[in-house]
């Protein structure tokens, strides 16, 4: 028996190639497992044709999509694909749960093989950070500034996404370069026309913006021409004005005397509108400037325009100035303004200027960067610029192609349409296009659909839904095809075909009973339903259903049935898909009236128009204004503390608790100058307990969700502004700004979400689209927007070429509405599909505006169910023929008032939990400076944080002046030995065999030092002690080494080792033991030492196989070399603890050692301490203390430090 294998497993990987994936097919799964085999080079071991040439990387494979959402998940989806897969292939003994993992690991059946697949697939997973999946934005960016010569872009570009500032010049620059040099009579024709001024020629000329219908260059033919006719027209205009005005009396005299003798007819010359008419005529005889209304009335007494009665026929008046009006009017008519073909040269022009100042300023908005990249393919460069991203991204899978636009389009036809040796993969479904309001264009998509005419494959079987579900869906839409054809409305290039189901595991049972796929709430009256009426009437409806369900579900008869298992409903598991906010207003005050809470999802208003944000401007002035009792009470008063009637008049009346008030203000201001404006609020709300009351109501989360959100975006803003004043206005300029435009200003000021916890969810059904639920409601399904003539712009398609119309006719307008509702119906297939389990529709019969016939016809349910219309009481006959066993067609319920009573959630507590107490143990790092003797510490902070340091003797051996020009007379302290530590590391780092060769640059580094500190005087003092310093034998046990004979060394080697609980006493007593143990010292102070101890070592070389530590040592000893004898340089060091110092450096030795040398014995290569007293390089022990101290003293402290730990 043959099984088919799966699409995503025979989908050949090359050339240009459709998918076509209705909804819940697995369109995502499909493009993951496409991703899959692309990285396994799945099929090229074996010759197959499907295979593509080569295995790929994911910077290699370019997916885009349209949204940065949809970016991440998909990076997650195929992410987690290739982890599966990798885990698969590395187990032999794995099995695969879904087809195409199965499939895969047959063609992979031998171990190596799978072995080598698990290795690639688990690195493409951990490089999946740097994969190719981007937004079609994303992706045109990240070309124009990775190939910036080859594309004629910029390397750094600034992305300036609102374009009005640089709209708004551009209209100024047209209206001075070209509106400035029409004549006057234009000028005048462009006021009457509300094209006065270059803000209202921006705004009309706005919906042609980005189309370029037009040429910047030279003005169109037409305005042209108008141009040459308006000065004639303005003398005859004028000459008729000139005329009425010397006739305007004796006219005036025979209107009322034809008013009189009803010359004139009654319905064009009314007696209550005449006198505005003859108004009319005054201000045209003064001269005044008249809109086009203002000539319609003119027209009507000219000498063809007037209407008389058959009594007036014979009194008709013989003024000049009404045959002058025929010539006037006749000339309007042949010069009227081309308005749209001049608004179609401005935006154009608007356009070009627009893109050459986003040039000259490295800026560019979203759009700049599809279409510079498209006209960067289209240039002369156009097919390198192609050749290299194609050889970057061999293979493109787009995701969501019905969405594209032509430039889009255009984009990845000039990069992979008919080459050879690469991959272009589109998926989409035309029936899901439903973003034309943003651009896309499904005319594009059909487009492309004709260009890969026979590399089409479909995904047929949904896994989304409920067999009755899928199989209503089908119905409905096989039904309108087969009963009024071209369901979509596309001239048939969109047809609907049925899919297969897979079925779901669950089964949703309202009352213990399981449901239909689709619900029709019919709602059959006499009369038909306007908008308002049905709006309610469905929200009423559809919310008693809502609160019935739940109720069920708390008594355990609604839920999902599985197996055994029993989920009741929970009111997450509902959606309720709405067009527009007002809809979703109504559903969720009619969810709030029955306690049913709920969240809309889709709200793009502004923070800053809520309520809210005008009760924050009230308490913020009393906060700043404590003085004030006016904006004080105001503040009391507002909504959002809510004090009650009865409290606000007690602290009228009560002088003491007001005093207390405004005290209470008063602290508020000094928070707010103190801490900021975010900690103000939140105490204010705290100490007026508005968080606890607003979280008791259904609506209250929403309330506190604005306020929490308007005090963190004023704590922001407060950082750019000085004063509590200006952070007010700040508020409410912004308040006043946002209400009116309308919108929000900015992405950070659209409201937050308050709360997704178990609610019922309010969503559009654009934003729905590509989300699952188990239960959907569409009440307001009847309802549309029509396109009007009268509310241009219209946009429609001729010949797949959008146009856009801002003075549309009747067939115009009838072309906009035939496409507003084949779109319409592509949004209702949208709806249909969210649902898991079961979809129900409020049908009525609907009507937009007045009429006694319903207009389902122009509603895309309607041109579903009943084609092109039905009775207003006819709607249940007419679904008659509609009957299926997974549809149910039944009369709207009555809406009732039954509200939503969850369960009280009961919690038994446990026993409190009594956390076992536990003394902490301070833990720090220490360093051998740290340590400290009874009396003073042993050693001050090393300038370089928390390296060990040595203290500076200061105490005066003898009265005798130093050697002059030696290092003894060289300054003494902290910062002199710093510099002299600092001078030795340069020259190690150096090398010293290379510094003493070559020291020109290392002493002008020195010189410099000794400047900045104001010891230039020393310098060659300096020089001749460092390379002293680098020369002078040093003496060892056994040997005598100079640091420009060592080989093998390094300078300031860092180590760091835990110290867990070390007595300070003990560790100073075991050294005392081992090392000079007759001799006198300070003892330490009784410390423990917890955590890490850290240090730097000035050198570690070796020398004849030994390893030494080195430790640079400035103290002052004396006037001269004589002093740094070898007694008083121990005597230094035990008095100044050092031999602490470096037994603890010898430690470090020995462990750093003990883990790099394999045979390792620290009898043999553990060499000992060398202390360098820089001062006595020429003193009778070469300045040199050397000791070894014993080695059980060495392995005693490793032991005390938990080395055998």
């Amino acid at each position: 028996m043959n099984i088919e294998r799966p699409l995503p497993i025979t989908f050949p990987l090359h050339g240009t190639r459709l998918i076509e994936a209705s909804a819940g097919t697995g369109k995502t799964f499909t493009l993951a497992a496409l991703y899959l085999r692309l990285v396994l080079g799945h099929g090229n071991d074996h010759g197959d044709d499907n295979a593509f040439s080569r295995p790929l990387l994911p910077p290699e494979i370019l997916v885009v999509t349209f949204t940065e959402a949809a970016t991440e998940e998909l990076r997650e989806r195929i992410r987690d694909r290739l982890a599966d897969a990798a885990r698969l292939f590395a187990n032999t003994a794995a099995q695969a749960d879904d087809a195409v993992l199965a499939e895969l690991l047959n063609d992979y059946s031998d171990p190596e093989d799978r072995a080598r697949c698990a290795q690639r697939l688990d690195a493409a997973a951990q490089w999946m950070d740097e994969a190719a999946i981007y937004t079609i934005h994303g992706f045109c960016n990240r070309m124009l500034k990775q190939h910036a010569f080859d594309s004629g872009s910029l390397f750094s570009l600034e992305l300036q996404e609102d374009a009005s500032d640089e709209q708004q010049m551009a209209a100024r620059d047209y209206w001075r370069s070209v509106i400035a040099a029409f004549p006057v009579s234009a000028a005048n024709a462009l006021q009457s026309d509300n094209l006065g001024n270059p803000d209202a020629l921006l705004e009309a000329c706005r919906p042609l913006l980005g189309l370029k219908e037009a040429d910047p260059q030279a003005l169109p033919q037409s305005v042209t021409h108008w141009l040459a006719q308006t000065g004639p027209q303005a003398n005859k205009d004028q000459q008729a004005r000139q005329q009425l005005a010397d006739e305007l009396p004796d006219f005036l005299e025979w209107v009322r005397a034809a008013r009189d003798n009803k010359w004139l007819n009654g319905n064009s010359y009314r007696t209550t509108s005449l006198p505005g008419m003859l108004q009319t005529l005054q201000r045209y005889a003064n001269g005044e400037r008249l809109n086009g209304k203002a000539y319609d009335i003119l027209a009507k007494f000219s000498h063809e325009g007037m209407k008389l009665t058959k009594a007036g026929q014979d009194h008709r008046s013989d003024f000049v100035f009404c045959q002058q009006l025929d010539t006037v009017m006749e000339g309007r008519a042949n010069t009227s303004l081309p308005r749209t073909d001049l608004l179609a040269h401005a935006a154009a022009w608007i356009d070009r200027r627009v893109d050459q100042v986003r040039r000259q300023t490295a800026t560019m908005g979203f759009d700049d960067m599809l279409s510079r990249l498209h006209d960067a393919l289209k240039g002369g460069n156009g097919e390198r610029l192609a050749q290299v991203i194609r050889d970057q991204f061999p293979v493109a899978l787009i995701d969501e192609f019905q969405d594209t636009d032509p430039t889009q389009y255009g984009i990845f036809s000039a990069l992979y349409e008919g080459q050879q040796d690469t991959g272009w993969f589109m998926i989409g479904d035309p029936k899901q296009a439903i973003y034309a309001f943003r651009g896309a264009d499904v005319f594009t998509y059909l487009k492309a659909r004709r260009a890969t005419e026979g590399n089409h494959y479909t995904l047929d079987t949904n896994f989304r839904s409920s067999s009755t579900m899928v199989e209503a869906v089908n119905h409905l839409f096989r039904y309108s095809q087969s009963t009024f054809g071209d369901v979509f409305m596309m001239d048939n290039a969109i047809p609907f075909e049925a899919v297969k189901a897979n079925g779901r595991k669950d089964v949703l049972l309202v009352d213990k009973k399981e449901q239909s796929g689709i619900t029709l709430w019919v709602d059959e009256q006499e009369k038909p339903v306007s908008a308002g009426q049905y709006r309610d009437e469905q929200a009423a409806r559809c919310a008693s259903e809502i609160a019935h369900l739940l109720n069920g579900a708390v008594k355990g008869v609604t839920g999902f049935q599985k197996a055994d298992s029993f989920r009741p409903l929970h009111p997450n598991d509902i959606a309720i898909l709405v067009r527009d906010r007002t809809e979703a207003k109504a559903i969720r005050d009619a969810l709030m009236e029955r306690q049913v809470r709920s969240v809309y999802l889709s709200d793009q208003d502004s923070v800053f128009a809520q309520p809210e944000a005008h009760d924050l401007l009230l308490i913020l002035h009393a906060c700043a204004s404590p003085e004030s009792d006016t904006r004080v009470r105001s503040a009391l008063a507002c909504a959002v503390l809510d004090l009650a009637y009865a409290e606000l008049d007690a602290l009228n009346q009560d002088e003491v608790r007001w005093e207390e008030t405004v005290e209470q203000f008063h602290g508020y201001r000094q928070q707010w100058q103190a801490q900021g404006v975010l900690p103000m609020l939140r105490s204010l709300l705290m100490d007026f307990h508005v968080p606890a009351r607003l979280s008791q109501s259904l609506d209250g989360e929403r309330a506190l969700t604005n306020l929490l959100h308007l005090a963190e975006l004023l704590q922001q803003a407060a950082t750019q502004l000085d004063g509590e004043q200006s952070l007010i206005r700040y508020l409410e300029d912004v308040v006043e700004s946002t209400v009116e435009e309308g919108r929000s200003s900015s992405k950070e000021s659209i409201l937050r979400l308050e709360s997704d916890d178990d609610r019922v969810k309010v969503i559009t059904i654009h934003k729905s689209k590509g989300l699952e639920y188990p239960l959907v409601y569409l009440p307001f399904i009847c309802s549309f927007r029509p396109a009007d003539k009268n509310k241009p712009p219209l946009r429609y398609h001729e010949n797949d070429h959008l146009n856009v119309s801002l003075e549309p006719d009747e067939t115009i307008e009838n072309k906009a509405d035939h496409e507003r509702l084949a779109e319409d119906m592509r949004l209702l297939y949208v709806a249909l599909t969210r649902a898991c389990h079961t979809c129900t529709l409020g049908i009525a019969p609907y009507i937009k505006g007045r009429g006694k016939q319903n207009q389902l016809e122009k509603s895309a349910i309607g041109r579903l169910l009943f084609g092109s219309g039905v009775a207003n009481n006819g709607l249940s006959a007419a679904l008659t023929p509609m009957v299926h066993d997974a549809i149910t067609i039944i009369d709207a319920p009555d809406s009732n008032a039954e509200c939503y009573q969850p369960k009280a959630k009961s919690r038994t507590l446990r026993a409190p939990l009594t956390p076992v107490a536990r003394q902490r143990q301070p833990w720090w790092i220490a360093s051998y400076s740290a340590l400290k003797q009874v009396q003073e510490t042993l050693a001050p902070a090393d300038p370089r944080g928390d390296q060990l340091a040595e203290q500076q003797d200061e105490t005066v051996i003898d009265d005798a002046e130093p050697l002059p020009d030696t290092i003894h007379a060289f300054p003494r302290g902290a910062a002199p030995g710093t510099l002299l530590h600092d001078v030795l590391e340069q020259a190690a780092n150096q090398r010293f065999t290379q510094t003493l060769a070559d020291p020109v640059e290392f002493e002008i580094s020195v010189e410099e030092r000794l400047q900045a500190r104001g010891w230039q005087d020393y310098m060659e003092v300096i020089r001749h002690w460092w390379k002293q310093a680098v020369t002078t034998p040093l003496p060892l046990k056994h040997a005598e080494i100079a640091l420009n004979t060592l080989h093998t060394y390094v300078p300031e080697l860092e180590f760091l080792f835990p110290a867990h609980q070390v007595k300070v006493a003990e560790m100073d007593t075991l050294i005392r033991q081992h090392i000079h143990p007759q001799h006198p010292r300070p003892r330490l102070e009784a410390d423990t030492l917890n955590g890490m101890l850290k240090g730097f070592i000035d050198l570690v070389f070796e020398h004849d196989g030994k390893y030494y530590v080195l430790d640079y040592k400035s103290n002052w000893l004396g006037v001269d070399d004589s002093a740094y004898t070898l007694e008083a340089m121990t005597d230094a060091v035990l008095e100044k603890r050092y031999e602490v110092q470096y037994v603890l450096y010898l430690l470090a030795l020995h462990r750093l050692l003990k883990s790099r040398l394999p045979d390792y014995d620290p009898d043999q290569h553990l060499g000992g301490a060398v202390y360098v007293f820089l001062r006595g390089l020429q003193g009778p022990a070469a300045g040199t203390v050397f000791d070894r101290p014993a080695t059980g003293l060495i392995e005693a402290l490793d032991e005390m430090f938990g080395g055998n730990e």
